[in-house]
């Protein structure tokens, strides 16, 4: 048997969640102990200027001893951002007369704020 027959030997139960150019991809799966667990994956569609495309795909492992924990902080950071900015999308791609803020402080209030994009794959 194949390495990718064992892989879909593997697979459980699935939904696909397509998002504009991004597709979500949540599977159940088999340990070879016979649990389950669930990989979350995005994945992506980039285009090259030569009209060819490839995709990006990023996963997450998520196993039973962690899905409480999981449930909440994903609960509580979707509830945080829907408070603070409502479930209208606020972006240039999806509004034709999306405006920057701009932000105006004085020198001793400015803060430096640094986002880390991090590739799942990495870890």
């Amino acid at each position: 048997m194949s390495e990718r027959d064992l892989i879909d030997q593997e697979e459980i139960h699935s939904k696909v969640l397509r998002a504009g150019r991004r597709t979500y991809f949540f599977d159940v799966r088999s340990t070879k102990a016979g649990d389950y667990y669930l990989t979350i994956t995005e994945s992506k569609k980039f285009t090259h200027d030569d009209g060819s495309f490839h995709y990006k795909k990023h996963k997450i492992y998520l196993y039973k001893e962690d899905f409480v924990a999981f449930k909440e902080n994903v609960e509580e950071m979707m509830e945080f951002i829907v408070d603070e900015k409502g479930t209208e999308v606020i972006s240039e791609r999806h509004q034709k007369d999306f405006k920057k803020e701009e932000h105006h402080q004085n020198d001793e209030a400015k803060s430096e704020e640094s986002f880390t994009d991090v590739d799942f794959d990495d870890i």
